[in-house]
């Protein structure tokens, strides 16, 4: 990965530390570990992190706006969580699976995950803190419990620690790739192969910080499997299965081989002509991981929701 240098050092899960290449030089402090923290994160909130001493730049405290050169040491040692004082919400959720460690929910279409700084409502989490007292607080005031993410607009499943030692266990499954992650995509296009994998790495988007492209500047390693479930002329619907767990990753990769997902906001086809829905045609159907305590292998899938399964009768009909 060029730009930031592999591996990264992580020491602990609160503590991350990187070496700096050639190519970094140059770069503003704050716009480096924008790019490298794998967790999004906001610019803002990291230029903050900066002022408050919790970033060191070869031991040294400095600006958001340090010019960074080539072989310099850079440590974030992520701030203690803060007492929570996000408001519960009683917001419906769809519980697949609930014990005193983990919570296994399908999320709707539509429905955040987690808040953002000035965006405190009307999220998984809100409705989390509503449903159960206990989340881990390994990932601070913002995110109790969150140990993954899907997007705003994918359905689907998602798992949620109740406590430290099981959001530890979940986290260290992700990062083994342990973690079975299975989706239902429909997708722009006929798919000419019945199955194949998209190894290809991820970063941010140069002309739109928002967004991520398949790219070799400042990326990380991202790999999808596929499966052709059914072709229905100019719409192919889709297994993925997820090796990776990058931001928009399927969303980038599917855009990256010529078949974006139906309803994509941000990277669906220009023109959309045909089908459409609000919110991209994505739903994480099958979730699998090993209990953190008990150690029992758990698999889970909830089935397609209903707009997407209007789309497909729509095209079976046609």
């Amino acid at each position: 990965m060029s730009g930031i240098t592999g591996p990264e050092l992580e020491t602990s899960e609160q503590r991350h530390e990187w070496v700096t290449v050639a190519e970094d030089s140059g770069e503003r402090l704050d716009k480096f570990l924008t790019e490298a923290i794998e967790e999004e994160t906001s610019r803002t909130q990291i230029q903050q992190w900066i002022k408050d001493g919790f970033v060191l730049v070869d031991g040294r405290t400095v600006k958001p706006n340090q010019k960074l050169s080539e072989g310099q040491t850079i440590v974030l040692t992520m701030p203690e969580p803060e007492e929570l004082d996000m408001k519960p919400e009683d917001i419906p959720l769809e519980v697949v699976y609930e014990d005193s460690d983990v919570i296994v929910i399908n999320k709707p279409r539509g429905m955040v995950v987690h808040p953002a700084f000035g965006h405190h409502s009307g999220t998984l989490v809100n409705a989390l803190l509503h449903h159960c007292k206990d989340l881990s607080g390994i990932n601070g005031v913002m995110r109790p419990g969150i140990v993954h993410r899907i997007d705003k607009d994918t359905s689907g499943l998602l798992m949620v620690a109740k406590n430290d030692l099981a959001h530890a266990g979940l986290t260290e499954q992700l990062k083994a790739h342990t973690v079975t992650r299975k989706y239902i995509a429909l997708v722009h296009r006929n798919v000419p192969h019945d199955n194949g994998t998209i190894d290809a790495p991820i970063g941010r988007d140069p002309k739109d910080r928002k967004l991520y492209t398949v790219t070799e500047k400042n990326s990380k390693h991202a790999v999808t499997h596929f499966v052709v479930l059914e072709r229905f002329g100019d719409y192919t619907l889709l297994e993925l299965k997820l090796e990776t767990g990058r931001t928009h990753q399927i969303r980038v990769h599917m855009k990256f081989i010529g078949h974006p997902l139906v309803g994509d906001p941000a990277y669906g086809p220009v023109r959309n002509r045909g089908l459409t829905m609000d919110g991209q045609a994505l739903h994480a159907a099958v979730l699998g991981f090993k209990h953190p305590r008990t150690g029992e292998m758990l698999q889970f899938e909830a089935p397609l929701p209903e707009d997407m399964n209007q789309l497909l009768e729509l095209l079976k009909t046609r």
